[in-house]
């Protein structure tokens, strides 16, 4: 409560949850309110927590009209009432997450899912160590094609990619400077900006740290800020994963540690190979990606980013400092030594994302897992087992793998699956505009 006491001027407040697809579900509330929610919460149905991208309910789900559609009891994060800088009038955002009325957290809540795999490493003495990196377009969608905004500075559209460059940083500053000043009054970490591969596409790293649920929330408020403060300033932003056929799409790489009890790094042994313990955690993450690939590519846009020689890895193998396989392990000082998890796209849920690298981790390190050899040069020409190809082929190997329901409850699992088979169903009706104008705001 205490941002809201110091911002007298907010007069609403926005209660909101993510989704199963990361899409904020929520209310409108008058502030006087605000001291009432903070304190006993606020109800919507479980199945809200489970609706498609449509926002439509999911048609098989028991909870809908066989359990009567009961109601959860929403209650907020540790992150407290945030500013919404991107809306004109002062406005509070209150991030919340689901229960049972009786406390008991309700598993259908992707946030729940993650605060689950972090109390399994928490039971071991063990702590992960997150940071993520968020790639997005910024778009001019007034049109009937896609294009890049025209810059604020000179008038001009760049048509091009334009890697690592300051023009087109500079290009937009005044976006990126509100930006910067708005994740600093959001507690979002943001560091690093860079000019991408695609034309108007940039990447923002948020920093490492110790809370992997804190990390999940700053990705997911990332998204939503990006993409509401960049409509304020008169064009869209995406995390969709292939807005433009013949650029390289969105990705969200992750990369994690894990501390002892005595805050030493796990994979650290002084070498440059780094311990033991790495290489399960790599062999973890390895045996659960063809289950896992509908985490990391939940759509059906997806695919069209994870494509041989598009920047986005196809194969299931890991390498040292190298950027074509779906794990990397970077060049660093051996107290930094991390993986790389390099699969999902931009559209993915941040909690489920880092849930099911962690999970995929720990079964490595609890089964004490080897993983093949390290590849060397060109992932793409190494005849590597493949990831799932399509969508319909990773809802069926999400289905099927074993490591899943050993990283997620069943409730989760079964929702999603649910929700993706009846996606699946209905994003055949549309055609290729329609689908992207329905993930270029949504995801």
């Amino acid at each position: 409560m205490d941002w809201l006491k110091e911002h007298p001027e907010v007069r609403t407040i926005r209660v909101a949850a993510a989704d199963l697809n990361g899409v904020a579900r929520g209310k409108r509330v008058p502030a006087r309110f605000a001291a009432k929610i903070f304190t006993e919460g606020t109800r919507f149905p479980f199945s809200v927590m489970n609706l498609d991208i449509w926002g439509e309910d999911i048609e098989e789900s028991p909870l809908v009209f066989e359990t009567g559609d009961v109601d959860g009891l929403l209650m907020p994060t540790e992150r407290g009432f945030l500013p919404m800088p991107w809306l004109e009038a002062p406005t509070a955002l209150l991030p919340i997450w689901m229960f049972h009325m009786d406390g008991r957290p309700y598993d259908g809540d992707p946030r729940q899912a993650l605060a689950r795999v972090i109390e399994r490493y928490t039971a071991r003495g063990l702590t992960p160590v997150v940071a993520t990196e968020l790639e997005f377009f910024l778009i001019d969608d007034s049109g009937k094609t896609l294009r890049v905004p025209p810059s604020p500075r000179s008038g001009k559209r760049r048509t091009g990619g334009e890697t690592l460059s300051l023009r087109a940083l500079d290009a937009f500053d005044k976006f990126f400077s509100a930006l910067y000043d708005a994740c600093e009054e959001m507690d979002i970490p943001a560091d690093t900006a860079i000019s991408e591969a695609g034309p108007g596409q940039f990447e923002i790293n948020l920093m490492h740290q110790g809370d992997a649920l804190k990390a999940a929330d700053d990705a997911w408020l990332f998204k939503m800020l990006v993409k509401g403060l960049a409509r304020s300033h008169g064009f869209a932003a995406s995390f969709m994963a292939k807005p433009y056929d013949l650029w390289s799409g969105n990705g969200m790489h992750s990369h994690f540690s894990v501390l002892d009890a005595d805050g030493r790094n796990i994979f650290d042994d002084g070498s440059e190979k780094g311990s033991d313990r790495l290489r399960h955690a790599v062999a973890g993450c390895l045996a659960a990606l063809p289950g896992s690939t509908l985490v990391f590519a939940p759509h059906e846009n997806s695919y069209d980013r994870l494509v041989p020689n598009a920047h986005a890895p196809t194969g299931i193998g890991w390498a040292y400092e190298n950027r074509t396989a779906a794990l990397r392990i970077p060049a660093s000082g051996p107290a930094a030594r991390r993986i790389e998890h390099r699969v999902a796209g931009g559209d993915v849920n941040p909690y489920l994302m880092i849930a099911a690298i962690l999970g995929a981790a720990l079964i490595g390190l609890e089964d004490r897992m080897e993983p093949p050899a390290p590849i060397v040069g060109n992932a793409y020409v190494q005849g590597l087992p493949q990831l799932p190809e399509t969508w319909a082929a990773a809802i069926d190997r999400f289905a099927d793998c074993p490591l899943i329901r050993r990283i997620f409850c069943d409730e989760i699992a079964e929702n999603y699956l649910m929700t993706k088979r009846q996606e699946l169903h209905y994003m055949a009706e549309l055609s290729d505009d329609e689908q992207t104008e329905l993930y270029l705001d949504t995801v």
